[in-house]
This record gives C-alpha cells, sequence and structure tokens, in this order.
C-alpha cells in the first residue's frame, strides 16, 4: 500500500481541482447555454458527490467499485447533458462538456484500483458519450478520447508493475527473514551440539577410566552402571535425552522442516525480563576460570536483553574455539569495553594461531563454529566481528555491538 497511497492522495485532490475549473468554465459561458438551469443543477450535484466521495478516493479500500461505477455514470450524464443545454453553435465550434476534465479522475480511479485494462474500459465509454452525445467525432473529440485512454492505460499499467514490485519485495523479505531466523536458531543447535558432544566425550573418558579400574580390581563384571547411571553418577537417561534433542533439531533444520522447541529455560530465569536491559559482566563471568581471564568495567555493562544474551554466546562460542584448539597449555583474557555508543569484547588467547585462509576451508567444509556462531550473531546485532591472527601468534577476537543493537 505505501506504493499506491500517495497516488490516490493525488487522484483525490485532483477531482477537487477539475471540479474548481469546471465549476469557472461554466460561470464564464452559462449565459450562452440554452437550459443553463439544468446545468446549474448537474453541478450541485456534482459538488455534493465530489466532496461526499473524496475521503472514498483517497484509499483504495474504501474506493470500491460500486463507488467508481456511480462516479462514471455522473461523468457520461454530464456529457450527455452538455450535448442537450448547450447551443449547438458552440458544440460544433468545440465548447467543452459539462464536466469537462473532472471526467478523466473517473478514468484515474478505474486505472488505480483495477491497472490498465478497467481504464481502458471506462475511458472507452467516455469517449462514446462524448462521440454519441457531444458533437460526434470531431477533430477535437477525437484528440481528448485519445489523450484519456494513453494517460489512463499508462498510469493503470504503471500501477500493475508498481505492485508487483512491491509484491515480489515483500516475498523476497519474508524469505530474508526466515533465512536469518533459520541461521539465528541453527546457531543454537551447533552450539547445543558441541555442549552435548563435549559432555560425551567426557564422560565417555571418565567412563572409560572407572571401568578400566574396576575390570584391575576385579570386579567380577558388574559393570559402571546402577539404575540407568554410572559408576560416578552419570545419568545416562538425560544424556539420552539431549543427545536425541539435538538430533531431532538438526535433523529439522537440514530438511527444512519446522523447528523443535526450544528447551525451557533453567530455573529463575523465567524471572528475567528478556526484552529489559541485562548486565554483559555477569553473563560473561561463568566463562572465566583457571586459564581465562575476564576484565571488565567495575560497574554493570548495561545492552539489551536479547543483544547481552547473543552476544555472550558469541563470546562463548570464542571461548570454546580457544579450549578445544589453541591447545592444553594456553591462556585467554577477555576484555570487555563500555563505550558510549558500543560495547567491545576482544577475546585473545597465545595458542598457535592458523593460515590466512583457514577460516574459509572450515567454513566450505561445513564448520560454521565461526561464521555463524560468533559472526552471525554479532552481524544480526548491526555489529562488527573480527579475528585477527597468524602462525604461532595466537587468534584475537573483537566483537563491538552499537548499544541500541537490533
Amino acid at each position: 500500500m505505501s506504493v499506491e497511497l500517495p497516488l490516490w492522495k493525488a487522484i483525490s485532490y485532483f477531482r477537487v481541482l477539475a471540479l474548481c475549473y469546471a465549476l469557472l468554465r461554466y460561470f464564464n459561458s452559462y449565459l450562452h447555454f440554452l437550459h443553463p438551469v439544468a446545468g446549474w443543477i448537474y453541478f450541485g450535484a456534482l459538488i455534493l458527490w465530489t466532496l461526499a466521495s473524496t475521503r472514498a478516493f483517497s484509499n483504495p479500500q474504501r474506493c470500491t467499485w460500486y463507488v467508481l461505477g456511480f462516479d462514471l455514470a455522473l461523468a457520461v450524464t454530464g456529457i450527455v447533458l452538455s450535448g442537450l443545454t448547450d447551443a449547438p453553435a458552440r458544440i460544433s465550434h468545440g465548447a467543452p462538456t459539462l464536466p469537462t476534465i473532472w471526467a478523466a479522475g473517473t478514468v484515474l480511479g478505474f486505472a488505480a484500483k483495477g491497472g490498465w485494462r478497467p481504464a481502458a474500459a471506462s475511458g472507452a465509454v467516455i469517449g462514446v458519450a462524448n462521440i454519441l452525445g457531444h458533437g460526434g467525432p470531431t477533430g477535437d473529440n477525437v484528440h481528448n478520447i485519445v489523450l484519456l485512454l494513453v494517460a489512463g492505460c499508462a498510469i493503470g499499467y504503471v500501477i500493475e508493475l508498481a505492485r508487483a514490485s512491491e509484491a515480489t519485495l515483500t516475498r523476497a523479505l519474508q524469505v530474508e527473514a526466515a533465512t536469518r531466523e533459520r541461521e539465528r536458531l541453527s546457531r543454537d543447535i551447533h552450539d547445543g551440539v558441541l555442549q552435548v558432544l563435549a559432555l560425551v566425550q567426557r564422560r565417555g573418558a571418565e567412563l572409560g577410566s572407572g571401568a578400566k579400574g574396576s575390570g584391575a580390581k576385579g570386579s567380577g563384571g558388574t559393570g559402571s552402571s546402577v539404575n540407568g547411571r554410572g559408576a560416578d553418577g552419570t545419568d545416562f537417561a538425560e544424556l539420552g535425552r539431549l543427545a536425541g534433542e539435538q538430533e531431532r533439531a538438526l535433523r529439522a533444520l537440514m530438511t527444512g522442516g519446522p523447528l523443535p522447541a526450544q528447551r525451557p529455560p533453567e530455573a529463575g530465569a523465567e524471572a528475567l525480563d528478556p526484552a529489559g536491559p541485562r548486565d554483559l559482566t555477569a553473563l560473561l563471568r561463568p566463562y572465566a576460570g583457571e586459564r581465562i581471564t575476564l576484565s571488565a568495567p567495575g560497574t554493570p555493562v548495561l545492552l539489551p536483553g536479547p543483544a547481552a544474551g547473543e552476544l555472550a554466546a558469541a563470546v562463548g562460542a570464542a571461548v570454546d574455539n580457544v579450549r578445544r584448539h589453541a591447545g592444553e597449555g594456553a591462556r585467554a583474557w577477555i576484555l570487555v569495553e563500555d563505550e558510549p555508543e558500543a560495547v567491545t569484547v576482544s577475546i585473545r588467547d597465545d595458542g598457535p594461531g592458523f593460515a590466512p585462509g583457514r577460516l574459509g576451508e572450515a567454513e566450505r567444509a561445513g564448520r560454521l563454529g565461526v561464521s555463524q556462531s560468533i559472526r552471525g550473531r554479532v552481524v544480526d546485532l548491526g555489529g562488527t566481528a573480527e579475528l585477527y591472527s597468524a602462525p604461532g601468534e595466537g587468534v584475537e577476537v573483537e566483537l563491538r555491538v552499537p548499544r541500541k543493537a537490533s
């Protein structure tokens, strides 16, 4: 509707201005008419209708086909009445009809409502009325009819193109929005899969060590699980539930089907306002540890709730990369900078780093941790994500998010 509304308003103004022009023309020449009273009666009806329908002609929903049909009937009535009330000599010398250019507003209304075909049909009706009721097929009549048809059809065709373009743009925006949402969900699923795999790896190593110790002691094949739990208390049912949840989410993501609902929030999380401001430092504090140092301002670093959560998740993905790829003895530092216009978080490690082009190779191979979990999250917030590395010099990830994050 954004394309059409200005045109409808223009048509509404045109009809009022055209009415004033027709009144002025008639006022200057009504004494030469054979029946001037009939002309004034017609103009009285034309004034009432134009003022009453101005609001309808300013909006395509209000301007129905019934309104346009009555408008066309009034225009044709004025043209035919002109031939009956005006002097034949004036008509033969090219005197205009009573509605004059007001009739063009009717054709423009049909063009805006239905395109060039209704505009051509209404223009043809007005043209036939001019030929049969006002002077016959004269040069002036034919000239005016051709101009009316060309203008109506051109505007109708432009309206059709504008509507098609707007519909295409709307579909493209819907596809883009759906794609961005699927990418956002894929990042969450990617992180969830990594967590499940890390849990499987850790528990598997622990269970394997426990199984070897039991065998060495000669436990007589009692196994390492009791009532669905490992010897160290591992809940295999919970592990299976997590793995199944991530498997279903990945399958739905790959097939393009509807994604399953996300896991319910942890206890106490529902009490937080998801759209309210949140302290980024508090969200990053769990990442600090023996090998990871967090440096942040002493005051809360507040961001909108969704933006703070996404930025913290991006930092978490970067920290996971450090733990997985930088080596057992590598250290990392998280630096939070609270600026007036933006918040910047830098994650730097002293690991082996990587060669130029390595990220592109990983993305082509389907490993989307950096492109989706880190860069994708920050870009969706309207920020930037920069990675710097060289072999033997570690990796530095700089995430910058504006305070008015999307």
